[in-house]
């Protein structure tokens, strides 16, 4: 397939989202804290928060303006949400490293938000300043995903880590999606049926068992499943299709090998089934080694779209993800095409998707985006930290 240039001038962009309002707009979430509008050959300010976003390290951070969502009606009332890391707010439990939110912002005008008119919607006080998910997306149901990371660190132990670790812990939101209505009681309301409503569990949990899930969509086809992105430790990526009330194994597993955190380079023999209250574990669908071990693949995994488009056949029905960086490189990320199998008890087969004219992608792989017509684009940036002005954003489109 080809890349076609769309926009540049960004620091990092990690997020692409189309408001389904009939004008063809893309609107683009850079890292540091703001938003773009792209509508044609022209991107302009849509929304500046980066005076609220903790300040980030240059070199690497995983903080920032994480997520963006259109609010499915957004044509009639306007309204859009965003996910970023903010300072660590008042009260917060002592040696927190900051505090992620989910808030409400509405537009002025057609082409620039309001940003007076934030209303917080949720807030996660984080242990470390790594693992902390963020795509926010609306389900085909009307309710609002969150991804939230297992708080960061490693292995899922230390500080603002429970005994077992917070994937495993139903009583906290970290390591878990959670799923809420933006349009119920304020600050928001819970769906009658999620899994852990009347039971024990915080009534927020749609899926646990997550260390970080870096980007999670929607098919928007077929049975409009979730699939998730699940960043591994030092041995095994994975994307995972997220299962309501599911147990999806961190830190009992990494992908679908067994973890131990007191020996993480090396993974037992013996794999886990079920969880610490007897509940299955979930398997990924996809696995494959990481870069820190010897025939790793890349770094860090990348979640992607079903693709649902047209203007390339070949794609459709295939689940297009990518990996951050090459194993051995320093800023090539790949870009990979998985195929679901006939029997639903496989894993998928996936491969290397070669990039027209240059063979590979010649950056860091940050995320994917779809527009309203289902084509895809590929968000990436030279930079391996938010410094600089080397972040674009690509369309798919057919090998010339």
């Amino acid at each position: 397939m080809g890349l076609e240039a769309v926009a540049a001038g960004f620091t990092m962009p990690v997020a692409l989202a189309s408001p389904g309002d009939g004008t063809g707009r893309l609107f683009v979430a850079d890292l540091p804290g703001t938003v773009r509008v792209i509508d044609g050959n022209d991107h302009r300010p849509f929304l500046d928060i980066a005076d609220r976003v903790v300040d980030l390290r240059t070199g690497y951070d995983e903080r920032g303006l994480l997520g963006l969502a259109f609010h499915p009606r957004f044509a009639e009332n306007g309204r859009f949400f965003v996910y970023y890391s903010a300072p660590l707010r008042a009260g917060a439990p002592e040696g927190r490293d900051h505090t992620s939110r989910v808030s409400e912002f509405s537009v002025s005008t057609p082409d620039r938000a309001d940003p007076g008119s934030e209303r917080v919607i949720l807030e996660v006080d984080q242990p470390q300043a790594n693992h902390n998910g963020g795509s926010i997306v609306f389900g085909p149901d009307g309710y609002l995903y969150i991804p939230l990371g297992d708080g960061g660190g490693a292995n899922d132990v230390g500080r603002g880590h429970p005994p077992g670790g917070n994937g495993q812990d139903i009583t906290t939101l970290l390591g878990s999606i959670l799923r809420i209505d933006v349009d119920g009681a304020e600050p928001y309301g819970i769906p009658g049926d999620n899994p852990f409503v009347g039971r024990e569990g915080r009534d927020e949990i749609y899926a646990y068992g997550l260390r970080n899930p870096w980007r999670m969509t929607f098919d928007a086809g077929g049975e409009h499943r979730l699939f998730a992105a699940d960043a591994g430790q030092y041995l095994w990526e994975s994307v995972k299709i997220i299962v309501a009330g599911g147990n999806h194994g961190w830190n009992l597993r990494e992908g679908n090998h067994a973890f131990d955190p007191e020996n993480p380079r090396e993974s037992p023999a013996d794999v886990p089934r079920t969880g610490r209250r007897g509940e299955p574990l979930v398997d990924a669908i996809i696995e494959y080694p990481n870069a820190k071990q010897p025939g790793g693949i890349g770094q860090v995994v990348i979640g992607g779209y079903v693709y649902r488009g047209r203007t390339i056949p070949r794609l459709f029905g295939r689940y297009v993800f990518a990996e951050w960086n090459r194993a051995g490189t320093d800023g090539d990320g790949i870009i990979f095409a998985a195929t679901p199998p006939k029997d639903p008890n496989r894993m998928w087969e996936f491969g290397e998707v070669e990039v027209a004219g240059s063979r590979t992608v010649g950056a860091y792989v940050l995320a994917f985006g779809e527009d309203a017509e289902h084509e895809l684009y590929v968000l990436t940036a030279k930079s391996r930290g938010p410094a600089g002005k080397t972040g674009r954003v690509h369309r798919i489109v057919p090998s010339s």
